[in-house]
Formats: C-alpha cells, sequence, structure tokens
C-alpha cells in the first residue's frame, strides 16, 4: 500500500532536492541517447550507412540494458561530478524508470521512451531503508537530513516502509513523500456478498445508480475556468524566463493544483457513499483514453471517469467490498427489464421499452442493465446463491423482470 504525506524542507533541502531532479533528469536523457543510438546504428545496411548521420558502434557491442547502464555509472561519476552528490541508488532507480518504459513499448508495441525536457521529472525514488525512516513527525532522508512531515495517519502495526518516493508538486514549491509500506498478511480477494448495485457515469448526471440514486457532477474546471483563463493570460504576456514569468507560472500552477484536490476529494467521497449502500458494486468498464480524445473531451477530462473507478475499486477493497467491472457496450440501448434492444440517440434521456412498457430514466435503466451483466460475471460458486436472490439486490426489481439471456446463462451452468 502507499500513503502520501505532505513534507516541509528548508530552503536548502528544497534546492538540494531540485538539483537531484535536474540531474536525474540528464541521466535520464543520457541513458536514452546512448539506447537510441544502440537501435539506430543496426538499422542500415551491412555494406552502406546513412547519408545524414553515421552511428559509429562497434557491431559486437552489446545492448545496453539495465545492468550494463547501471554498472557504468561509477566510471561516468569520474567525468560527471554532479552524480556525486546524488544518492547512488536514485540514479539507479532512474535507470531502471527508463527500462520499465522500453519493456512497457516493446509489449505495447507503441509509445517509445521519450526524452525528459526541464522540470518534466518530477520524483526520484528511495528503493530501500535499513531502518525506518518515519521517527515521530520526521522523515529521514539519505543525504537530504530529517524534513518535517505531516503525518496526516499513521503507519498500521506490522507494516514496514520498503520504499520512499519523493514528488515535487506545483513548480517544485510542495513536497510530498510516497511512502510504501508491506507486510507479510495475505488478504483474501472480496467474494461476493451482501446487496449488488450497478452504476453507469455520464455527463449529466456523474453516477446513477441502479436503485434511482444519483450524484450531480460537480464541474471542477468550468467553475474556475474564468480565473484560470485570466491567470494564463498574465502569463503569457509576461518576459520569457523572468522572475515576473515564473510568478504568474506558479499561480497557473496552483489554481490546477486546487481544481485537482477539489476533483480527487469528490472521487473519494462518492465512492464512501457507493460503499454506504451496497456490499458488491458493478461499474462500466470505460475507455477512458478514447473518450478523453472524443467532441466531449474537456468534459470527460474534467470528470475524469477512469481515474475514479481506480480508486473506486481501491476503496471497495479497503472496506471489503465486491467490485467488477462489466462491458459497457449497448448498457444505454437495452431494455433491463425484457431485454429488447431500444435504440436511442444522445439527445434522448429518457427509456421507454416499446416491447414491455418500462419507463424510466436512460441513466438509470443503463445502470440497470450493468447490475443484470454484472449478476451474470459473478464467480460460478455464488451463481446460484446470485440467481435466486436477483430480486432482492437489485432493489425494486423482481425475479420475472431478469432478461431471458440472463436466464438462459443460468441454464446452462447448471448443467
Amino acid at each position: 500500500m502507499n500513503y502520501t504525506y505532505r513534507i516541509y524542507p528548508d530552503l536548502h533541502q528544497s534546492a538540494l532536492m531540485l538539483d537531484w531532479l535536474e540531474t536525474s533528469r540528464k541521466l535520464y536523457n543520457r541513458a536514452l541517447r546512448e539506447l537510441k543510438d544502440w537501435i539506430n546504428s543496426r538499422k542500415c545496411l551491412a555494406d552502406r550507412c546513412s547519408l545524414e548521420r553515421e552511428y559509429i558502434i562497434p557491431a559486437d557491442l552489446p545492448f545496453p540494458s539495465y545492468h550494463r547502464q547501471q554498472n557504468d555509472l561509477p566510471k561516468l561519476k569520474e567525468s560527471w561530478t554532479d552524480l556525486k552528490h546524488v544518492h547512488s541508488q536514485v540514479l539507479q532507480t532512474t535507470i531502471r524508470r527508463l527500462h520499465d518504459t522500453w519493456e512497457a513499448f516493446q509489449e505495447r508495441g507503441h509509445g517509445f521512451p521519450r526524452f525528459k525536457k526541464y522540470g518534466q521529472l518530477k520524483s526520484f525514488v528511495f528503493p530501500q531503508f535499513k531502518r525506518d525512516p518515519i521517527v515521530g513527525d520526521i522523515i529521514k532522508l539519505p543525504k537530504i537530513g530529517s524534513v518535517p512531515m505531516s503525518l496526516s495517519r499513521p503507519i498500521p502495526d506490522g507494516f514496514k516502509v520498503k520504499q520512499v518516493r519523493v514528488l515535487s508538486k506545483v513548480r517544485g514549491t510542495q513536497w510530498y513523500v510516497v511512502v510504501s509500506i508491506q507486510s507479510d498478511v495475505s488478504v483474501p480477494d472480496v467474494p461476493f456478498h451482501g446487496r449488488a448495485i450497478g452504476i453507469d457515469l455520464g455527463l449529466e448526471r456523474f453516477a446513477t445508480v441502479s436503485d434511482g440514486s444519483f450524484f450531480e457532477r460537480p464541474k471542477f474546471l468550468l467553475s474556475q475556468h474564468r480565473q484560470l483563463k485570466l491567470l494564463q493570460r498574465r502569463a503569457a504576456r509576461k518576459q520569457k524566463r523572468s522572475a515576473n514569468s515564473e510568478k504568474a507560472q506558479l499561480k497557473v500552477a496552483r489554481l490546477h493544483h486546487h481544481i485537482a484536490n477539489t476533483r480527487k476529494d469528490f472521487h473519494f467521497k462518492t465512492a464512501h457513499k457507493l460503499c454506504d449502500q451496497a456490499q458488491t458494486i458493478f461499474a462500466e468498464d470505460l475507455n477512458a483514453v478514447g473518450l478523453n480524445q472524443g467532441m466531449l473531451r474537456k468534459d470527460c477530462i474534467d470528470a475524469s471517469f477512469g481515474a475514479f473507478l481506480r480508486l473506486l475499486e481501491w476503496v471497495c477493497w479497503k472496506r471489503g467490498a465486491f467490485f467488477m467491472r462489466v462491458n459497457p457496450n449497448g448498457t444505454s440501448q437495452t431494455c433491463p427489464h425484457c431485454g429488447a434492444t431500444v435504440r436511442k440517440s444522445l439527445d434522448l434521456r429518457d427509456h421507454h421499452c416499446p416491447e414491455c412498457g418500462y419507463h424510466t430514466h436512460r441513466d438509470r435503466a443503463a445502470a440497470e442493465m450493468v447490475l443484470l451483466r454484472g449478476l451474470n460475471l459473478v464467480p460460478v460458486d455464488n451463481r446460484g446463491m446470485e440467481t435466486a436472490c436477483a430480486g432482492e439486490l437489485a432493489g425494486d426489481q423482481t425475479s420475472s423482470q431478469v432478461p431471458k439471456s440472463r436466464k438462459r446463462v443460468t441454464r446452462k451452468t447448471k448443467k
């Protein structure tokens, strides 16, 4: 688990950590440059070279892997003296970050690692500690010293601190530590149990529950858009790289940080309220990346559906609730009572089924359909219980209102 705390370094410690971030950024770019040069040297044919550039790299030189670049750090420190001021394991984790990105690129097939611009690298990691670095309201960081922290919640008994990530926010004016704690206790997966609900996420209503309740969507960015536009206009008019320009950019960063904190607070409160209503929650497995690139991308980014679903999954695990994502395709075009397909455009906000006459709000019908799909996907051990109690778990639905497709799946399972 990860716990995030606010720390308050002095001016010397803050300047030192900013220097570490800049040195780590340069090391990241240098390691990436070595990796790209090795790859480009293998692209040309054996009997000719590129007319634009030549990469003079011996053919027997191995690939610059993580271990090879890590072992080259002691020799590199002799010519690059700034590396001596940074903790050695911080430099190693910087190389590790590059190769994690490289391995992820090989698995996905896209997303080649990019060079980091100035100020783009915002964190560094201490991967291990000999003893507990947190003593009271003080955290002891190697080569940095004792830093006051706001211990908003204590470390649980039986957990040990494995690593600490130092994170810079608001253009290096606010500092946080992400403490990774670990325990040998194994936590089993939460089984399907209790009352079940389905939720539908949208822009008109942030979340609509299958029992008819809903949560309005606060417009975090739109409420602060006028102030943000004013600050950005002022920052654009300042002379680049001047002190006044930095002050103006700092005000913009603080407002963005405030908007992000307000959104995260709303997500947490909504997730806990949903866990108060039921012990089993089914949600749509939305393609958040695709939504953030569509026609309504500004509103979708402001709502942050992907971040909310990840946070809801974490809150459900912490509170012992069962959480599952279901296929969202066609949930708003299907009647939850009879299973008939009811086509409707986005401007039509009511669901009226011509087959069974069921009439309700469009988002509630989609949430009920999410619930029914989730009940079909629960583990086989619990399928008999949920089939018998489907009407009770769904709130005001009855067993006679279950679609025929769901009944067929149940019969196949019994065979």
